[in-house]
């Protein structure tokens, strides 16, 4: 009996010490966590906080809602398309640059970046279908850019195109959609939360390790036609993503969707969706043909070999198949 309690008591011991030694081991991990975290703040808010003062817009800033639009154009075509890009995108007026440069030969190529992104402020404005139109439509005018557009639209901002259009479709000549949401299914809403963490790691910085490898596997290169003052500058944008605008965009992008749904598009307003044969997993095959059946019979489908951010390398495919759309449409 009194060798077994012996036993007994030496399983404890062992098991205390064991324990202990698992816990001093976590703590050790804990701590270098930490302190990595805490260096990588401090070297990313000291040294990085202003790395985007020295870069100067590329096209006018105009004076909304108290704060400053980004709207960048080229070319002075006769028909004015207007770029809108998707969610998440730091510099679309970088990221549309090849894209820009070949439509300009045909048209007035507008590139408008909303509030939080790119060269424009940030603002406290609820990111609502309503506000963005709005902001764009003044934006736009404001710039000296007259409707009616054809507003060509990547990913989130189809939604967006869809409600300018269907609450001004005098102001539409036409929608391409690249690769754009669908409004036939409604998305689950985004915690708050993922805006805050999403805060706390840009603040750390750690981030920087991997948008470089981000923005390679995105196309955004010399060979599709990037210049290298849009590469280096899409990445530095891309270190400081994450901000009130852009955080209320992705929280409020299903209810966004959900008013979309209940709404009926404009038929006399000509659409061109464009899909990228590479769709992202879990993506229904009718998602995109019930979403052309939404939008009516006047409406085109068709479908380019790349990914979703088609327009980095399907750009000639993409003009060719606008100036097609156009002119048959103008008959």
């Amino acid at each position: 009996m009194n060798k077994n309690k012996s036993k007994n008591k030496a399983d404890t011991k062992k098991t205390k010490k064991r324990g202990k030694k698992i816990m001093t081991v976590l703590l050790v991990i804990i701590s270098v966590i930490i302190t990595i975290n805490l260096i990588s703040l401090f070297v990313n808010q000291v040294f990085f906080s202003k790395e985007l003062d020295g870069i100067e817009p590329y096209g006018k800033l105009v004076e909304i809602d108290g704060g400053k639009m980004h709207i960048y154009s080229m070319g002075n075509g006769e028909k004015t398309i207007v770029l809108l890009p998707g969610m998440g995108v730091p510099l679309s007026s970088a990221d549309f640059g090849p894209l820009m440069r070949e439509l300009s030969k045909e048209y007035t190529v507008v590139c408008a970046e909303y509030f939080g992104y790119g060269f424009s402020d940030t603002t406290d404005i609820p990111r609502t279908n309503e506000n963005y139109t709005r902001e764009l439509r003044e934006a736009l005018s404001l710039a000296g850019f007259a409707a009616p557009y054809i507003l060509m639209s990547h990913s989130a901002s189809g939604i967006y195109s869809e409600y300018y259009a269907t609450k001004y479709p005098n102001e539409v000549s036409a929608i391409i959609m690249l690769d754009t949401t669908s409004s036939v299914k409604e998305y689950v809403k985004v915690p708050k939360i993922l805006g805050t963490m999403g805060n706390i790691q840009q603040a750390i910085g750690l981030g920087r390790l991997f948008n470089p490898i981000i923005v390679s596997s995105l196309g955004i290169n010399k060979k599709n036609g990037y210049t290298a003052k849009e590469i280096e500058d899409f990445k530095k944008f891309y270190n400081h993503i994450y901000n009130n605008a852009t955080n209320d965009q992705l929280f409020r992008f299903a209810e966004n969707i959900r008013e979309i749904m209940e709404m009926d598009f404009p038929n006399e307003v000509p659409v061109l969706k464009i899909i990228a044969s590479k769709q992202n997993p879990g993506t229904e095959e009718d998602y995109h043909t019930n979403h052309i059946a939404k939008l009516g019979e006047n409406t085109k489908l068709i479908t380019l070999e790349g990914t979703h951010f088609i327009y980095h390398m399907a750009v000639t495919e993409i003009v060719k198949e606008t100036i097609s759309f156009l002119e048959l449409d103008a008959r």
